[in-house]
C-alpha cells in the first residue's frame, strides 16, 4: 500500500474517532446535563417566587395596599389579588422544587410574569423588565418539556405505567 493510502486509512479512523468521542459526550449531557438543568430551572424560578410571597406575608396590610395603590390587577379587588398573589406565589414553588404537577403549577405563575410584564408594565416602566420576560422563558420551558426525571412527576408517572402492565 502506498503511504497516502495508509495516511488517508488512518485520517478516516481519526475523524470517526472524534466523532465518536464527540457523539459520547452529547449524549452523556443528553443523559445527565438536561435532567440537572430541568431541576436548576424549576429550584431557581420558584425561589424568585417563594421570596416574593414571603415578603408579601410579612406585613399583610402593606401587601393589600400595593394591590390597591400601585398594582391594581384588573377584574379583581385588591384584596383577592393579593391572596390569590400570595398563595400562588408561596404554593406552586412548592410544587415546583419537588417536581409535582409541575406543568400545573408553572400556569399560574406564568400568567402572573405576564400581567407584570404586559399589564403592570404598560401602566408603569418600573415593571417593564426582561427579567419577567425571562421568568416567561423559564415557566414555557417547563411547560413545555416538563419537570425532568428528576421529580415526582417522574416517579407517578413511572408508578402508573408500572401499575397499568
Amino acid at each position: 500500500m502506498t503511504h497516502a493510502v495508509i495516511g488517508s486509512r488512518r485520517g478516516h479512523r481519526a475523524l470517526h474517532d472524534l466523532s465518536a468521542t464527540v457523539s459520547a459526550v452529547i449524549d452523556g449531557l443528553g443523559r445527565w446535563g438536561a435532567p440537572l438543568l430541568q431541576l436548576a430551572i424549576r429550584l431557581w424560578i420558584a425561589r424568585v417566587f417563594f421570596l416574593s410571597g414571603l415578603t408579601k406575608i410579612q406585613d399583610w396590610d402593606t401587601t393589600v395596599l400595593l394591590f390597591q395603590e400601585e398594582y391594581r390587577v384588573p377584574l379583581l379587588s385588591p384584596g383577592v389579588a393579593a391572596l390569590l398573589g400570595t398563595a400562588f406565589e408561596l404554593g406552586m414553588p412548592v410544587l415546583l422544587t419537588v417536581g409535582l404537577a409541575s406543568r400545573l403549577a408553572a400556569l399560574p405563575l406564568l400568567g402572573m410574569a405576564l400581567v407584570i410584564q404586559f399589564v403592570l408594565g404598560a401602566a408603569n416602566p418600573a415593571y417593564d423588565s426582561v427579567e419577567h420576560v425571562y421568568w416567561m422563558f423559564l415557566l414555557l420551558a417547563i411547560l413545555v418539556h416538563g419537570p425532568g426525571p428528576l421529580s415526582l412527576d417522574r416517579i407517578v408517572q413511572s408508578a402508573l405505567a408500572g401499575a397499568s402492565r
